[in-house]
């Protein structure tokens, strides 16, 4: 098992459950520009294509804003595009939404520091 922190043409794989159906995804680093960009886009996974840019800004000490773009593609283009109107968009929004406050719990405690190599 690899932790720490990834940078630009790193690539990382996880198995997720996703719609009580197993998933196994990769995703490339395939932009960087720490400590304000970065992008990863779907390198293996159950989509026809998934990207997913976060931006950073310092808002004021210790006040950071991020935003997130993401655009995927079913794997299926008519029905796929039936399944993201009815179920993926909203499904894929609820889900991030789920992270990012996870991420955001993290960063506000000391937490954060045992995932630098080091624990530092």
């Amino acid at each position: 098992m690899t932790s720490g922190l990834i940078g630009m043409g790193e690539f990382v794989r996880w198995r997720a459950r996703h719609l009580g159906v197993v998933q196994h995804l990769a995703s490339r680093i395939t932009a960087y520009d720490r400590p304000v960009y970065f992008q990863d886009t779907m390198i293996e996974g159950a989509f026809r294509s998934m990207q997913h840019d976060h931006y950073f800004r310092a808002l004021s000490a210790g006040r950071t804003e991020m935003k997130d773009r993401f655009v995927f593609a079913a794997p299926v283009p008519v029905l796929g595009l039936l399944a993201e109107k009815l179920v993926l968009r909203r499904y894929m929004t609820n889900l991030l939404a789920q992270r990012n406050a996870i991420l955001k719990q993290v960063a506000e405690s000391d937490r954060w520091r045992t995932l630098l190599p080091g624990g530092q």
